[in-house]
């Protein structure tokens, strides 16, 4: 999960589909059935081509931070909320260490 995030354009990139997924306010990013990010609205403001947005997603996929689902024509992506708890709980327990 790290070595997927080590990339700043990755990183943006998970950044701003939690980012999306995270804001109910956002009509483009939550559906009835859960919330998720369209790839076209993810790779907006990233400075990168569409072919180098997918590529970071499928690497973001593989690493287990991110799903993606297709729905008719346009695929959403969404942050892997158990991925996330298991990274807030080895950061929090770092933090831990080095405050004792």
């Amino acid at each position: 999960m790290f070595k997927a995030l080590a990339s700043p354009t990755r990183l943006r990139i998970f950044l701003r589909v939690a980012d999306c997924c995270a804001s109910d306010e956002d009509a483009r990013c939550v559906t009835s059935e859960e919330l998720g990010a369209p790839v076209g609205e993810i790779g907006k403001g990233v400075d990168v081509g569409a072919p180098t947005v997918s590529h970071h997603l499928k690497e973001l996929q593989n690493a287990g931070l991110i799903t993606c689902t297709r729905r008719g024509q346009q695929v959403f992506c969404c942050i892997d909320p158990r991925t996330v708890d298991l990274l807030r709980g080895f950061l929090n327990g770092m933090s831990q260490d080095q405050a004792e």
